[in-house]
């Protein structure tokens, strides 16, 4: 018997769903799955597809002959290029509907799980410029596009911008992004302007040379603005451009660089040095105010990050009497939002520079019943530290992707708090997580809150009740 083909054509068939990360789903007249980089649920397209795997195929859209409802233009002329926004042709609306119906899948098939109460996913007022934080990278590898390769023109090989799907050495270079809002655009732009104006070395991802290597721009609610460049080397043509965007852009707040001529882009093990301004900016919440570092996790949607935490002092409940373990607490915002309503609240993360930014946070915003300790989580939440600190009575635990590690389950269930308030940005893991605690607590509520417009990501809140046992 002969191989599948993994190279096939499918005419005229419905793009029927959505799957995980995002993938549009298609189904074949004879049944077939077909899993597509895009297409929208109503779709009939035409599919070629590139791989076989057992129980279906992979593939591309190569012809739209009839549009769904749901399909809308992409605003941005880059979208299908960069893979930053995969969901730009699809209406808001649906994009909601995909997301919230994920996470109850999630819940039901991985935890085996069904809420007492699921809430409606809370969306935002703009799905875009909602981005206080984006990375893009420097290459002299920029993708070009076919029409630029037949037409035999010589064009600029450099690029600033995102890197194209699959292709780590190649950089989509970036005009406008719809993400970030001003200023944004303007200091990427300048950046790149300057660069090309200046012949300055653009990196070069297979030789690791070249100057200029990657920026970071995180901007604030109050306003504030962070450039961060990485050089391979500093020399008199980095600090100048440092000067020029200085003088450019007198609305940055902190203007910083980094020298990393390692093998990755990778901020953490790096000095920051900074050129002008302050090591850090500052974001507002409510009455709170929270210093943000090059190297800090916040979350990158300050407007949703609001309803979110929100969301989880609600489901809290609590009463001024309780200790609260803040598990994976970054900087201590979560910590810091829920305090005034707690006796107590103790702060955990892996990452030093965050707890100590939370210690500062905290004194800077007067709040006396916050205590932060750094560590690996699986490895500090011990019982020798719910006898340092007390028994919890409600845990709020924001793990990252890969969601908690099964020790940290094993202590929480040991500790058995009354309540666990745990918010997610993978219901996948989540739910994982939630299986592993059956029996032992009920899943009382749960509130899937969108901060990623434009993409299939969705975060998650769910509060669990420990189950009374019979004497």
């Amino acid at each position: 018997m002969g191989r599948a083909r993994k190279n096939k054509f499918f005419e005229q068939i419905a793009i029927v769903d959505i799957a995980a990360k995002g993938k549009a789903v298609a189904k074949s007249q004879e049944g077939e799955t077909i899993f597509l980089n895009s297409g929208v649920p109503g779709d009939i397209v035409d599919v070629k597809t590139y791989k076989k795997r057992k129980g279906y195929y992979e593939g591309n859209v190569v012809r739209l002959h009839q549009a769904s409802k749901d399909r809308i233009s992409a605003v941005c002329e880059h979208f299908g290029i960069c893979g930053g926004c995969k969901w730009q042709h699809m209406n808001y609306k649906a994009q909601l509907h995909f997301k919230a119906k994920e996470v109850h899948e999630n819940l039901k098939r991985i935890g085996g799980v069904i809420p007492e109460e699921t809430l409606d996913i809370l969306g935002v007022e703009d799905p875009y410029w909602y981005r206080n934080k984006m990375e893009f990278s420097f290459s002299n590898q920029r993708w070009m596009t076919q029409d630029e390769i037949d037409s035999g023109e010589t064009f600029e090989k450099n690029g600033l911008g995102f890197h194209k799907p699959g292709m780590w050495d190649k950089i989509v270079d970036i005009k406008k992004c719809h993400l970030q809002a001003d200023p944004s655009n303007p200091i990427r732009n300048e950046i790149r302007r300057y660069a090309l104006e200046h012949q300055m070395d653009f990196f070069n991802p297979k030789t690791l040379e070249g100057l200029l290597r990657s920026l970071l721009i995180r901007t604030s609610a109050l306003g504030q603005v962070m450039v961060l460049i990485q050089f391979v080397y500093k020399d008199d043509a980095a600090m100048a451009l440092l000067d020029h965007l200085r003088v450019r852009f007198p609305a940055i707040h902190s203007l910083l660089y980094v020298i990393n001529d390692q093998a990755n882009d990778v901020l953490y093990p790096h000095t920051i040095h900074v050129h002008s301004g302050k090591d850090y900016i500052e974001e507002g919440m409510e009455d709170l105010v929270f210093r943000i570092g090059p190297k800090t996790f916040y979350q990158t949607n300050s407007s949703q990050a609001y309803h979110l935490y929100t969301i989880a002092r609600d489901f809290a409940d609590l009463k001024g009497d309780e200790c609260v373990y803040d598990l994976y607490t970054g900087i201590g915002t979560i910590a810091q939002f829920i305090a005034k309503k707690a006796k107590k609240v103790v702060g955990v993360d892996v990452v030093p520079e965050s707890i100590e930014a939370a210690k500062q946070n905290a004194k800077a915003n007067h709040i006396d019943n916050t205590l932060f300790e750094a560590g690996d989580m699986k490895n500090i939440f011990t019982p020798s530290f719910v006898e340092r600190h007390g028994k919890a009575d409600v845990v709020i635990t924001d793990p990252p992707r890969e969601g908690m590690h099964k020790d940290v389950v094993k202590q929480l269930l040991a500790m058995a708090p009354e309540k666990i308030v745990y918010v997610s940005c993978n219901s996948a893991t989540q739910a994982r997580d939630l299986a592993l605690m059956k029996g032992h607590y009920s899943v009382v509520r749960s509130q899937a809150v969108d901060m990623f417009p434009q993409t299939h990501h969705v975060e998650n809140v769910v509060l669990l009740s420990k189950i009374k046992q019979n004497a």
